[in-house]
């Protein structure tokens, strides 16, 4: 045998033993996360349900994530129904899995016109209550919520959405027609109160819109003027392939910066279909279809994708937390009348789509 028949003999030797060791030894080693391509940045999060807490879905959320909302389970009338009653088992199992993953929490949201129960509103006659009783219950309700979650919850969506779309200057609620403008005020002081160290939001959806934007603004800066404990704004960012613009994005976080906000995108999603307005998707025949996922529609996402993250990553300094609106396009809240939305960076299956690898490439 000649020696170059010997090293050939070795070398395939060799090569065969670290195809056996490959094989039988599977990767330690995890591609990353949004949050670890992020780290430098913002944190990113998501919000979940219970349904999140086990299975795929957790594995998900601890790779790509590092901050989670309860999306549903903290509003008023999921959590307190009744005058007397609240329903801490969902959102204290949902404030148990940030811990136990070492996740920071954000907390949504405790005054929110759409899901304020009726009893908030009716004496025991059945008759509208008094600005005076209804500003008593609404701290009772604040500060009983933030108490409760204070070591687990670093900042709250206090108010939501309460300027209105139209011309008119507030949301017509219930809330507004009984104690006026001031219950936006009282609702930041009395969650200060209560948890003096979380940062405290007023959050609200299109919010690059010029016409919302400069009530939005001209509310803010009122509500600072006065000394309210305001700290930052939430752009909902429920959002399409066709709007915001970039220049649009810039000049909302530009705007509420200069007020010493903190900024932070807290309801994330980019909707397939254009002329998404406040999270509703217009309906029109092609809409009413149910819609597959188009390579025009995987296209235009992933330019709106890339677009926002570049501004995000551009107004770091003033950007103090990203979070998306559902984990994956299996369940969406957009999902419904009729059609399948598919707004997220994680598809049906739970793997990353090309938007994500639009966002994570810089």
């Amino acid at each position: 045998m000649t020696k170059r028949n010997v090293i050939m003999i070795g070398i395939t030797l060799l090569l065969t033993i670290c195809i056996t060791i490959t094989a039988f030894k599977p990767l330690t080693i995890k591609s990353k996360g949004l949050k670890d391509y992020y780290q430098k940045y913002f944190p990113i999060g998501v919000a979940i349900t219970p349904y999140d807490l086990t299975g795929a879905n957790k594995e998900l959320i601890i790779h790509q994530f590092n901050s989670i909302t309860a999306e549903n389970a903290m509003k008023m009338g999921p959590i307190h129904p009744v005058e007397n009653e609240y329903n801490w088992k969902i959102g204290d199992s949902i404030a148990a899995f940030a811990r136990n993953n070492h996740l920071k929490m954000r907390g949504h949201c405790l005054v929110w016109h759409s899901q304020t129960p009726r009893w908030f509103f009716k004496d025991e006659q059945g008759n509208t209550v008094t600005k005076e009783v209804l500003l008593g219950r609404l701290k009772d309700h604040i500060q009983t919520v933030v108490n409760h979650y204070k070591k687990d919850i670093y900042a709250w969506d206090v108010v939501n959405e309460v300027i209105a779309d139209d011309s008119t200057y507030f949301r017509n609620s219930q809330l507004y027609k009984i104690a006026g403008e001031d219950f936006v005020e009282m609702a930041f002081r009395y969650a200060h109160e209560a948890d003096p160290k979380a940062r405290l939001f007023y959050n609200d959806y299109n919010t690059e819109q010029p016409k919302k934007r400069d009530k939005i603004y001209k509310m803010l800066k009122a509500l600072l003027a006065k000394g309210v404990p305001i700290h930052g704004i939430g752009l909902q960012g429920h959002w399409s392939v066709s709007n915001p613009s970039r220049s649009e994005l810039e000049k909302s976080i530009s705007l509420f910066a200069g007020l010493g906000l903190d900024v932070q995108i807290t309801e994330l999603d980019v909707s397939v279909y254009a002329g998404n307005q406040g999270g509703q998707l217009i309906q029109n025949a092609a809409q009413k279809a149910k819609a597959e996922f188009t390579p025009e529609m995987e296209s235009r996402q992933m330019e709106q994708y890339k677009m926002i993250f570049e501004v995000l990553r551009k107004y770091k300094k003033n950007i103090t937390g990203v979070t998306f609106w559902n984990l994956s396009d299996r369940y969406t809240w957009l999902d419904g009348r009729g059609k399948k939305n598919y707004p997220l960076l994680f598809d049906t299956e739970l793997k990353p789509k090309k938007a994500f690898y639009e966002v994570t490439k810089f």
